[in-house]
């Protein structure tokens, strides 16, 4: 049963500070600069009763981002549209405006439950400030302070009386988990228009411009009776080139996304090749031992350009190259225009999904490993050579729907594998496994040295 409410408003009246402190976390970004937020941003809020799902959205009217306003206005048209009530939020210290009139005239039209929410009064000598709201006609009038976490008790409980019930406990099963997907990469590479192929409509904002998600926006997703939640993230700049306290944030929400992904999906632009960014934010995924699988977008335009076989082979190859350092995350050719191979790109999560979980016996892991160290064994370190002495791989007790697979090895010292070595060991876990699209992780554990080690 749909329990949604939308927040919309004019820009910088404290929009998205009020649907953080709904959903008890910081998601969206707060800025004093009118026309932060440009896309819907979704999450849950379970300060009530019953959890509901909140939107959001860009501040409609006083053109404050002429290149922005048509598609914002269109978010905040759909965004009431599949809404059960609206929370209409104006600002308390700059008064009723002609653009609040306006607005209230629209919403109006979208004949749903309303709630005006007369924001930023921070302070008791502020009480009198909503009296002159009561021109609009909104019956149910709420003040807050979303800075200083002041009525939102009570706006709550007016939503909660303006919602459909909830569903009995235990009427329906509980959701499966959804797998949570960040799509990631460099500015303009197609990150929002992959998204909005795989969704089938313009849920995220797409535009040539650079730069044009700010927030890390989470989109619940059904593919099937699969739930995902995809996370369309800012692009993600060269720290020098970051001049913006917004993109700054933005950056740092992007590899905040990352760390708390179940699966990294990192987009390319076919026409530029693997640029010194791209590899920059591999590395991110990397260091944050996350899944990934790459997605090679625009590679329609690659082949208008060529249909020479060898030519495009090439271009393949090329990309695996500069990306040799993530070796296990496999390679997608990619359109977001023409929606091509995006059931390929589902297929491809699957099957790191399930490969994510096989399992290694005990007995094979130990004489895969034993052929590994008599083939090439490990380099001397200060007078002393890494052997391993037993290994086994636990259950994983991971509530992620890829769980990474855990290798425990039972060693001499750990501080004698150097990375080479540990490459070499992870690539012959491999050949047992090829578990694509996520790291191996080798646990070491040292024995306590008594004396000389006389290994």
């Amino acid at each position: 049963m749909s329990r949604t409410v939308a927040i919309v408003g004019r820009p910088n009246v404290g929009k998205s500070a009020l649907f953080n402190r709904l959903a008890g976390k910081k998601i969206a970004i707060v800025h004093d600069r009118p026309g932060v937020t440009r896309d819907r941003i979704q999450a849950e809020c379970r300060l009530g009763s019953a959890p509901f799902a909140i939107f959001d959205t860009g501040g409609i009217g006083a053109d404050v981002d002429a290149d922005f306003t048509e598609q914002v206005r269109t978010e905040v048209d759909i965004a009431m549209a599949t809404s059960d009530v609206i929370a209409f939020v104006v600002d308390g210290q700059d008064g009723l405006t002609p653009l609040d009139e306006d607005l209230a005239r629209v919403l109006r039209r979208a004949k749903k439950p309303m709630i005006l929410v007369v924001n930023k009064i921070d302070h008791a000598k502020h009480g009198g400030f909503a009296a002159e709201f009561t021109k609009l006609g909104i019956e149910r009038i709420v003040t807050t302070s979303a800075e200083h976490n002041h009525g939102i008790g009570m706006l709550v409980e007016n939503i909660e009386e303006l919602l459909p019930p909830a569903p009995e406990p235990g009427s329906s099963p509980a959701p499966p988990r959804a797998l949570r997907i960040a799509i990631v990469g460099r500015p303009n590479v197609g990150k929002s228009s992959l998204t909005n192929a795989i969704l089938g409509d313009d849920r995220t904002l797409v535009s040539p411009i650079s730069g044009t998600t700010r927030d890390a926006v989470d989109i619940v997703y059904q593919r099937g009776d699969r739930h995902y939640v995809l996370v369309d993230t800012a692009g993600i700049r060269a720290r020098g080139k970051v001049n913006d306290s917004i993109e700054v944030f933005s950056v740092m929400r992007a590899e905040g996304s990352i760390k708390r992904a179940d699966l990294c999906c990192l987009v390319i632009d076919a026409t530029a090749g693997i640029t010194a960014q791209d590899k920059k934010i591999a590395g991110i995924i990397q260091e944050a031992k996350r899944p990934c699988i790459v997605a090679v977008n625009k590679w329609d335009l690659i082949k208008d350009r060529t249909e020479d076989k060898d030519a495009l082979k090439g271009v393949l190859e090329e990309i695996t190259r500069d990306l040799f350092f993530l070796p296990y995350a496999p390679i997608l050719l990619v359109s977001a225009k023409t929606g091509a191979s995006l059931t390929r790109l589902f297929k491809a999560i699957e099957k790191v999904e399930a490969g994510s979980k096989r399992h290694i016996g005990t007995g094979v892991l130990n004489r895969l490993l034993a052929a590994a160290f008599t083939n090439q064994p490990a380099a001397i370190r200060s007078g002393k050579r890494f052997k391993a002495i037993y290994a086994t791989m636990p259950e994983s007790r991971s509530d992620s729907p890829i769980p990474l697979p855990e290798v425990v090895i039972f060693c001499n010292n750990p501080k004698y594998l150097d990375d080479h070595y540990r490459r070499y060991i992870e690539a012959r876990i491999r050949e047992e496994e090829p578990y694509t699209g996520v790291p191996v992780m080798l646990r070491l554990r040292g024995r306590e040295e008594r004396g000389r080690d006389k290994r």
